[in-house]
């Protein structure tokens, strides 16, 4: 039985709250059904892996828990969060960025050999 799943974030837009519960919830989910959870953030949800962003960002207005708030409830349970290197060039930012739930860089050919692996499900958002 494959045991561990890789959600790709590539689709998602942080500009758009409502986008960003249902990823960082299954990943929440599968880590605590003891899955190996690995999300990657590319495109515009890269920037959700930079200091400053996600703890200004809600799913819902008005709600007191913040994107940052899920990203740490699903690597509380063991989720792994990663940040495209392609992603730092494009929002002119360096590792050090990184906000401290990132456990660092996924570069697309890592993403592309999970994605053709039998190890891995994958889900994108």
């Amino acid at each position: 039985m494959k045991r561990r799943l890789l959600i790709v974030l590539a689709n998602t837009d942080p500009r758009n709250g409502e986008e960003l519960g249902t990823p960082f919830y299954h990943a929440a989910i599968a880590a605590a059904m003891d899955y190996e959870v690995d999300v990657v953030c590319m495109a515009t949800a890269g920037k959700l892996m930079i200091k400053g962003v996600a703890k200004e960002l809600r799913v819902k207005p008005a709600h007191p828990k913040t994107a940052l708030d899920w990203i740490k409830e699903a690597r509380d349970h063991g989720a792994r969060f990663w940040a495209c290197p392609a992603n730092l060039d494009l929002f002119d930012a360096k590792e050090s960025d990184l906000i401290e739930e990132c456990s660092g860089m996924m570069s697309a050919a890592d993403m592309i050999e999970r994605v053709m692996s039998d190890e891995y499900r994958v889900l994108t958002y």
